[in-house]
């Protein structure tokens, strides 16, 4: 059922004024998620008609929510960060992507009620050609909601057949697609390219969106940009009114100002519970989801931990070394579309990811990486380093020769000859070095930052990822007050210490990737808590 109407009527403030020549989108239902929506990919004929008319949103109703802006301004890409989707609608650097309403829905993730309607509605292309005609053929002492239903009934604002028989040359149907869609919702976000500067058609389209007589609180996009006009817009804003505004940049994502723009529309309804109950679930969802995020990243540092691969003192420790770094290569990959998936970004070919940078692309036992984050080798080495050649290369060394020992512990292994058993036996263990457990660390809790602060309208990799991330991290090798590092390398936390003498923890070790999950599973928690700290044991 649609509910955006009740017995086929729209049921928006000032719906009755809505008229009925307008195909309208219509909906299928998706499961119930905190950010379920329902994709508007078809037309019906029945938006207006005459409802009974209300003065403002009714207590306990899903909040209809028109998204309006000028053409190319980002509001599917607002929608699409809202809503998590990167599949929402289409978003393409030219004018006009949009050209029909599409709706979308905000449930309770725990309930499956309906919290939000969003409309996502074609661009306003000539306001000001359409205000010169509001003009001219509209008496300015009528009602706005009367010259805007008296538009709406004009040639003009039909298109197609109608337009061409009566002779006329301008077309507004795309005007009326978001006027129509304006005066079935019980209030609208204006949507700004704060690069923009402020133009006469921007002060006509408020103008126009004014007359819906709905609140309308204007939406700053692209706020990072150097170019932003922000305090322009605000000046302008104020002159016509509206004083409630908000920032919000659909690629440069900021949990907090998702919190504001939803408080900021409470403040302009009689009745928000719906929007209290919205950013209450929203809040404790996006908790939910950080703390999902570190017990995966957790996981996967003590499967590597835990990892250990024993040879004779004859063998040659080459090609162990290589299956070794190999594995964990795939493990880290999984790790990371683990994350990716968490967060909603699925398809690299719809929405750009952090992991097509260089950073995520280098190899995690290329020495240089190490350097680039400023990470020491267990023994005090130069980051770069043979990993851990200070601990056992002598005795490594006078059974294979010191050219094998050097190949063999470098690249993020050690080897660990230090019981009484596996002197008598000959039997040596190969693991990986705390460096490279670090830097592992390391690089999975900037990628889950970079994913917490990245909207799902970006659609180029090297845009901004997070507020105040370097492009290149500065080496820091003779200051350890300049690491990024969540602990010091040679003072692993104690849960990964732990994992050293756990072999079958470790399904790279076991191959039992289900039974090996388990038994690390507390200690998983314990490490997760660790990680979002961030504070060395």
């Amino acid at each position: 059922m649609d509910n955006n109407k009740t017995n086929g009527q729209p049921i928006g403030l000032f719906a009755d004024k809505a008229l009925k020549d307008e195909p309208h989108v219509g909906y299928v239902e998706a499961a119930p998620t905190a950010s379920t929506q329902t994709h508007a990919t078809e037309e019906s004929n029945d938006l207006a008609a005459h409802a009974g008319k209300k003065t403002t949103i009714a207590s306990g109703e899903a909040l209809k929510l028109a998204v309006v802006g000028h053409t190319n301004t980002g509001k599917t890409s607002i929608l699409r960060t809202l809503l998590r989707d990167v599949y929402f609608g289409e978003v393409k650097n030219e004018a006009a992507t949009t050209r029909h309403v599409e709706q979308a829905k905000l449930t309770d993730s725990q309930t499956g009620e309906d919290l939000v309607i969003l409309y996502d509605t074609p661009g306003l292309e000539d306001a000001s050609g359409l205000m010169d005609w509001l003009e001219d053929n509209t008496a300015s002492r009528r009602d706005g909601i009367d010259r805007l239903q008296q538009f709406l009934a004009a040639d003009i604002a039909q298109g197609g057949e109608a337009l061409t028989s009566s002779g006329g040359n301008d077309d507004y149907s795309q005007e009326a697609k978001v006027i129509r869609q304006l005066l079935a919702s019980d209030m609208a976000i204006y949507v700004v390219d704060a690069r923009e500067p402020v133009l006469g058609k921007y002060k006509d389209e408020l103008a126009i969106l004014s007359w819906a007589a709905i609140p309308v609180m204007p939406v700053f996009n692209f706020t990072d940009s150097q170019d932003a006009n922000i305090d322009e817009w605000q000046t302008m804003l104020a002159r016509r009114n509206l004083h409630i505004s908000t920032r919000f940049d659909s690629v440069a994502f900021e949990f907090e100002d998702e919190m504001r723009l939803w408080q900021n529309l409470a403040t302009m309804l009689t009745h928000s519970e719906m929007l209290e109950q919205l950013m209450a679930r929203r809040t404790e969802d996006w908790a939910q989801l950080y703390d999902e995020a570190n017990i995966i990243i957790a996981d996967f540092l003590l499967n590597v931990a835990a990892f250990v691969h024993e040879i004779n003192e004859d063998d040659d420790p080459m090609p162990i070394l290589a299956q070794m770094q190999e594995a964990v290569r795939q493990s880290e990959r999984a790790m990371q579309h683990n994350l990716l998936n968490l967060y909603k970004f699925y398809d690299n070919a719809v929405a750009a990811t952090p992991l097509e940078l260089q950073a995520y692309q280098q190899d995690p036992f290329d020495p240089e990486l190490l350097k680039s984050y400023g990470i020491r080798t267990t023994s005090g080495a130069a980051a770069g380093a043979l990993l851990g050649l200070g601990i056992d290369a002598a005795a490594l060394g006078t059974t294979l020769g010191l050219g094998a020992a050097i190949g063999g512990i470098a690249g993020g292994l050690l080897s660990n000859t230090s019981s009484i058993a596996d002197k008598i036996t000959g039997v040596k263990r190969l693991y990986i070095d705390p460096a490279t457990l670090t830097l592992l660390a390391t690089r999975a809790i900037d990628l889950l930052t970079a994913l917490r602060h990245r909207g799902h309208a970006a659609t180029d990799a090297t845009q901004l990822l997070y507020k105040g991330e370097k492009p290149n991290i500065e080496p820091a090798l003779d200051d350890d007050d300049h690491t990024v590092t969540p602990w010091p390398t040679h003072k692993l936390p104690s849960e990964l210490k732990k994992a050293r003498g756990k072999p079958q923890w470790s399904s790279l070790s076991s191959g039992k990737s289900e039974q090996a999950q388990l038994l690390r599973a507390d200690m998983a928690w314990s490490l997760a808590s660790k990680l979002q700290s961030r504070e060395p044991e």
